[in-house]
């Protein structure tokens, strides 16, 4: 009995330090996600949780959860704008956004779903 102690302490340890160091790495995305909204000026129309001139960024994931292509119509409306689908303001396009970021953006915004608790 004592020599499965030391082993399952290892075991707990281990599976420990794995689950906050998936923690971590879920909080440091979803931190680069903010900061990338942030630093293309997404932010100045859209909050993260509630609505500015633009619906709040949570609304969005909500909208387009379990939504095939969700990602790829969201990169879409981030560089060439959007008209209609959240009221009568559009979204102009946003050209100084990269294919790549634009992607990035569309998928922190999905991610904001995630975290929801119902």
């Amino acid at each position: 009995m004592l020599i499965f102690k030391p082993l399952f302490t290892s075991l707990v340890f281990a599976v420990t330090i794995s689950m906050a160091a998936a923690t971590t790495a879920q909080a440091s995305e979803a931190s680069a996600g903010l900061q990338l909204a942030r630093s293309n000026n997404c932010m100045s129309c859209h909050q993260v949780d509630q609505k500015r001139v633009g619906p709040a960024m949570t609304v969005i994931a909500e909208r387009f959860a379990d939504t095939e292509g969700a990602a790829a119509h969201l990169a879409q409306s981030i560089l060439k704008g959007s008209r209609g689908q959240w009221g009568p303001v559009p979204m102009p396009a946003q050209s100084h956004v990269t294919d790549a970021n634009a992607k990035l953006i569309a998928a922190w915004i999905l991610s904001l779903n995630d975290k929801k608790v119902d």
